[in-house]
């Protein structure tokens, strides 16, 4: 079992609130902690794609009314968008009677009907959390490469090989394209979503050109736009803004986009061992966006994440403000020996961050000069998660 950095945060989320939705991709691992969770407490557990299990919830008042003394752990949650009036009206008498947390844990798959439906009839019942893939604090010292190359679903991490990792990623890519995003309403074939999937790969942590990707699918710029807005959603692709803040500067307006477990990224460019990664064009804008999603999970709550670009060329990877409007500024490199360019210079210039970091693969931390220190992605993981 692999310890989740999440766990703790869960249960002091549940302590307080009556509803928590734990949201994330599927095969995550948010049945697992949330069963862990309910192993600490009176609990029962209902999973919404079993019918049996509907079933129970047919009388959902009357049913969910004999356990207000436990914990009601609702998974798929989205298959059930109905109950959301019924919670509202069991949460709101569990107050009158001075119940006030510890009563549902709602997962979902990242769902957009979750988000909407808790939106129209939970606001201010209910507090979310997200469940990402495994990230490098998560696992041992000596398994970031393989993290970096497999990514972090838990069932892909710990395959017995690189060969079996890959074919359950290809199995994940295929299920979601044919099972799962129909779901959510979406009638997008299957066959067009995987062709657009896999050319935001080949563009991983690139800007994003609706254009050039309507072209290529033979679409409208529009249907691009919905698409990405799907896979957003769906907590399988990060759209990273870009810097929006007057500095006087020709700022570039278009996001990043980036497909956030690498893992996922490697199988739709079907890569499926380290060497091949190393000798992919992709590599270093796979290293990239593995940093990027793994210091955004570390970020403490409200930290808010861009890029900076100027149009001349002055550039800062990631930049991450933090509570107290604190700005870090992080370059991103793939060498054991990294270099910074004056375009990095000169952004910091631009937006004076209190801390300056070059990321790079090793594990010495050291000065680059007076301003910016060179740092390893764990070492920095943790400096980030000291400021919750």
């Amino acid at each position: 079992m692999i310890e989740r950095r999440i766990h703790n945060q869960l249960q002091a989320a549940i302590a307080l609130n009556p509803a928590v939705g734990l949201l994330g991709p599927r095969q995550v691992g948010k049945t697992t902690l949330a069963l862990e969770v309910g192993g600490t407490r009176p609990s029962v557990y209902l999973d919404l794609e079993d019918p049996s299990d509907r079933a129970k919830l047919a009388d959902a008042k009357s049913y969910l009314q004999e356990h207000t003394d436990k914990l009601v752990i609702l998974d798929e949650v989205h298959r059930a968008p109905e109950i959301f009036q019924t919670l509202r009206g069991l949460i709101d008498e569990g107050r009158r009677q001075g119940r006030s947390g510890a009563q549902y844990l709602l997962l979902g798959a990242a769902s957009v009907d979750l988000l909407k439906q808790s939106g129209e009839t939970l606001a201010g019942r209910i507090s979310y959390l997200e469940l990402a893939s495994l990230d490098v604090t998560e696992v041992s010292a000596n398994e970031t490469n393989r993290l970096w190359m497999r990514g972090g679903f838990p069932s892909s991490f710990l395959a017995q090989s690189d060969g079996d990792s890959l074919n359950w990623r290809e199995d994940f890519i295929r299920t979601y394209l044919e099972r799962d995003v129909p779901q959510f309403g979406s009638r997008i074939p299957a066959e067009t979503l995987r062709r657009f999937w896999t050319m935001l790969a080949h563009n991983q942590a690139g800007l994003f050109n609706a254009a050039a990707l309507a072209e290529g699918l033979g679409i409208d710029g529009k249907t691009v736009a919905r698409y990405l807005d799907l896979l957003v959603d769906l907590l399988l692709v990060r759209r990273l803004p870009a810097w929006y803040r007057n500095v006087g500067k020709r700022l570039v307006k278009s996001p990043k986009v980036f497909i956030r477990d690498t893992g996922i990224a490697h199988a739709l460019l079907r890569i499926g061992d380290r060497e091949q990664l190393l000798g992919h064009p992709v590599v270093g804008a796979s290293w990239e966006s593995f940093v990027i999603e793994s210091l955004i999970a570390a970020a403490p709550r409200h930290t808010e994440a861009n890029f900076y670009r100027t149009s001349n060329g002055n550039e800062i990877d990631l930049v991450l403000t933090l509570p107290g409007e604190k700005l870090w500024a992080i370059e991103i490199k793939l060498s054991s020996a990294p270099k910074v360019g004056r375009g990095f210079y000169r952004a910091c210039e631009d937006l004076q961050p209190e801390k300056r970091f070059v990321i790079y693969p090793g594990s010495e931390r050291y000065p680059l000069n007076t301003e910016i220190e060179v740092i390893g992605l764990p070492d920095l993981m943790r400096e980030l998660q000291a400021l919750r």
